[in-house]
């Protein structure tokens, strides 16, 4: 972790306990004190949310990085929350397994923290999602004692879904310490097929036709915007920058895979696709792999993008949204997990009308249209940021939410005011 990134917090000190006992002897001195406490794992993140304005400790667990436990033929492990998500795939790389989920900075980024944001990427639509792969989780909870749910069996039902329940939670309920997750092999072959539909129309037949498609794509991603087709991949299927693409990824044993490109290519051929690209083996993870960059393109503080926006919808509103979020700034970049209806939006303008009436008041509504809503995932200017432009106008229980957050966290201690709660 940078120190620019601990300089973006409000903090007085900055801990970096080595084990769990040094992490909760850190909470309770703070509980007792009535510090704020800001849980750090690789700084990748620290835009996202309301910004901090009570002034605390920020509590690093990088130095929290061990494994616990790797049963490979159980195809489980058990770590420390601080592990980069790196060193965890080396590890589990040599037992020929893996946790697929895709993230920004996979060097820095701790499996903490990713947990911690919810934070999935392209493969999220055949692989599921981080929260789908944690069976087993330890935290320390606002007054500094120790919890823990679920085990480090895959059959596990013991205890509350405390794994659920601290996924997304943006640190505010605990500070994660040891996470047990279920892992999956690493498949033999993959492979992503690429086309240039004319237009927005002819994108959403494609994407519907997915859904009686013989095919199990791992990926579905729709991509808009000019810089897209600079990519060498994207570019050789065409230079109109006008025009959406619509790239699958598909995973497993080489005739598996083989088998579902040709059937893809027959299924788009009727629909008048005849113009395609394929990557295949390296190639086509190393262009997954920059797919998984695109989010934190935007989430630098020196970042060029003014405005990096997730909106969440239904599956089929996913083109009608794109199109929606183009209507506003015609040079937006958006990456669309359109199997799963999320959009990874990077404005290149702030909408002339702001970011509270436009954004809130156009894009929120379109998505509430669409049974999702938008949050704000970074906004280097910091310029009106407020609750509903940050969060969106969600439609959740907030009293019980809070009434949650009180249990763990009885003196709003942990990251105050940058989550949902309002007190």
């Amino acid at each position: 972790m940078s120190s620019t990134a601990i300089e973006s917090l409000p903090i007085n000190e900055t801990l970096s306990p080595d084990s769990q006992a040094a992490l909760v002897d850190a909470v309770r001195d703070c509980y007792e004190t009535d510090q704020a406490i800001y849980p750090v794992g690789g700084g990748t993140s620290l835009g996202f949310g309301l910004p901090p304005k009570r002034a605390g400790v920020a509590l690093a667990i990088s130095q929290l990085n061990r494994v616990i436990e790797f049963p490979a033929r159980d195809m489980t492990i058990t770590v420390e929350a601080g592990i980069s998500m790196q060193s965890l795939a080396e590890t589990l790389a040599a037992e020929h397994l893996r946790l697929p989920i895709d993230v920004p900075q996979p060097a820095t980024a701790t499996l903490g923290g990713v947990i911690a944001t919810n934070f999935n990427g392209p493969r999220r639509f055949g692989q599921g999602t981080i929260r789908d792969h944690v069976i087993g989780i330890s935290a320390v909870d606002g007054r500094g004692t120790p919890f823990k749910g679920g085990g480090r069996v895959v059959k596990n039902v013991a205890g509350y879904d405390f794994c659920k329940l601290l996924t997304g939670s943006l640190g505010t309920l605990g500070v994660i310490t040891q996470v047990t997750l279920k892992l999956k092999p690493i498949p033999p072959a993959h492979c992503v097929v690429a086309c240039v539909p004319v237009d927005f129309a002819a994108a959403e037949g494609l994407l519907a036709a997915l859904i009686d498609s013989d095919t199990t794509p791992t990926a579905i991603e729709l991509l808009t915007g000019p810089n897209w087709h600079q990519d060498a991949f994207i570019g050789t299927l065409g230079t109109d920058h006008g025009r959406p693409v619509l790239a699958i990824s598909f995973e497993g044993t080489a005739q598996e895979v083989d088998w579902s490109v040709a059937q893809l290519k027959m299924e788009w051929g009727r629909q008048g696709i005849v113009e395609t690209g394929m990557l295949a083996g390296q190639e086509a993870d190393q262009w997954l792999r920059m797919l998984a960059e695109f989010p934190h393109s935007g989430l630098a503080e020196s970042a060029e993008a003014p405005l990096v926006l997730k909106a969440n919808v239904v599956p089929s509103g996913t083109t009608r949204f794109a199109a929606q979020v183009q209507s506003l700034d015609p040079s937006a970049m958006i990456q669309a997990h359109a199997g799963n209806g999320t959009l990874i939006v990077r404005l290149n303008q702030l909408p002339e009308g702001g970011i509270a009436r436009d954004l809130v008041g156009n894009l929120d509504a379109t998505a509430a249209g669409m049974h999702g809503n938008v949050v704000m995932l970074a906004n280097p200017s910091r310029a009106e940021m407020t609750h509903q432009s940050v969060w969106g106008g969600i439609d959740a229980p907030f009293q019980w939410m809070e009434a949650v957050k009180r249990e763990f966290d009885p003196k709003n201690l942990l990251n105050p005011g940058r989550f949902v709660y309002q007190f």
